[in-house]
């Protein structure tokens, strides 16, 4: 399988696992984190409404959820105002305040913040 053929698949399975079509969202595992050289600062949880609890990982320049088993990881792009996005091939992540967004092509999951952890 070519690698962008794999990300694709991997993405489209988080956002399934996500809105709750494929697999029902578990709480990211305590163990289950980011590659330390990735550098994160900042460690959120976020809790979508009848579907379980996501870890966003960030630093200035990208982002890691990881949610269910699965992790991804995002990259900054310009935003409005007091927002942050994150996009990679698959969906876009953006963090206003408390309020997590989740968007792939006309499905959007909105999550808010829980705890930082």
């Amino acid at each position: 399988m070519k690698k962008g053929a794999l990300a694709l698949v991997l993405g489209a399975s988080f956002l399934l696992a996500l809105v709750g079509t494929a697999v029902p969202l578990e709480a990211a595992p305590g163990p289950m984190g980011s590659p330390w050289w990735e550098n994160y600062d900042v460690r959120q949880s976020y809790l979508c409404p009848g579907r379980g609890t996501v870890v966003v990982e960030r630093n200035d320049s990208q982002a890691s959820l990881l949610s269910g088993g699965y992790r991804s990881t995002l990259f900054r792009e310009p935003a409005s105002g007091s927002e942050l996005s994150f996009r990679n091939d698959d969906f876009l992540v953006t963090l206003q305040g408390d309020v997590l967004t989740l968007e792939q092509a006309t499905r959007q999951v909105t999550c808010l913040r829980t705890e930082e952890v």
